[in-house]
């Protein structure tokens, strides 16, 4: 009789943060984990997250959000948690953590079938800045983004005018990958980026614990986190057109 598969595909959801401590340490040779070696890889793995947050866009932290304008309001704010502040934004489920904006339309109708949407451009804090007066109001065509500790600033330009106020700002944002909590929380992680995580944890604690080991382990680290990168976002199709050339023309 053949043997049957698992028909479960959960591994990641189920591989606990005391689990990937365990398999980190076991790669630099300790098996025998201490109550403040749990302490420090745990630690260590918020920071090496956060340097993730330096390596590009991760796409399964991309979120989309319809913001609600207000007539003359220039500036919505977003912040890390609920402990830092009340975002400026009327919204029932919260948006925390948000990172930075990769791209935004000004959208009207939002929930009719003749919705529209017209493009807004990101631009940098020096063409704000040259903006004369920055509660003109109109419709919104421009938008910049402030990025500071505990909260993230969305500047828009001009600011809505009464026929404006009733149309949404769409945009698509980043999120923080989430800090890791407990030690029996899963990870904030899709399954491609396990294998990476684990090589990164155990490079880290490899400096601590293990420093002969540090160079090949940040050699396997690199490689892993570079194919699961190329492996991440989405895919669109690609169509290659020849070029005509006609000799003597």
């Amino acid at each position: 009789m053949a043997n049957t598969t698992s028909g479960t595909t959960t591994f990641d959801k189920t591989f606990s943060i005391d689990e990937i401590v365990e398999e980190a340490f076991e790669r630099i040779g300790i098996q025998q984990v201490s109550g403040y070696q749990l302490k420090t890889s745990r630690r260590s793995l918020n920071i090496m997250l956060q340097e993730w947050g330096n390596r590009g866009i991760h796409y399964w932290e991309i979120d989309e959000l319809d913001l609600d304008l207000v007539q003359g309001q220039a500036e919505y704010k977003f912040f890390r948690s609920a402990a830092d502040g009340t975002s400026a934004v009327s919204n029932p489920n919260g948006i925390y953590g948000m990172s930075d904006v990769l791209e935004a339309q000004l959208r009207s109708n939002r929930t009719q079938t003749d919705q529209s949407d017209s493009p807004m451009t990101k631009v940098d804090r020096s063409t704000y800045a040259a903006f004369s007066n920055k509660l003109s109001e109109g419709t919104p065509n421009q938008y910049w983004v402030q990025r500071f500790i505990d909260h993230v600033s969305i500047n828009v330009y001009p600011t809505p005018d009464s026929s404006n106020a009733s149309k949404d700002m769409h945009f698509y944002y980043i999120k923080r990958i989430q800090d890791i909590g407990a030690y029996t929380n899963a990870t904030d992680l899709p399954f491609r980026f396990v294998p990476c995580m684990v090589s990164g944890l155990s490079y880290y604690l490899s400096m601590k614990y293990a420093p002969q080991l540090t160079q090949n382990l940040k050699l396997l680290y690199e490689d892993e986190f570079q194919r699961a990168l190329q492996e991440d976002g989405s895919a669109s199709s690609t169509f290659i057109t020849p070029k005509a050339y006609y000799p003597g023309t």
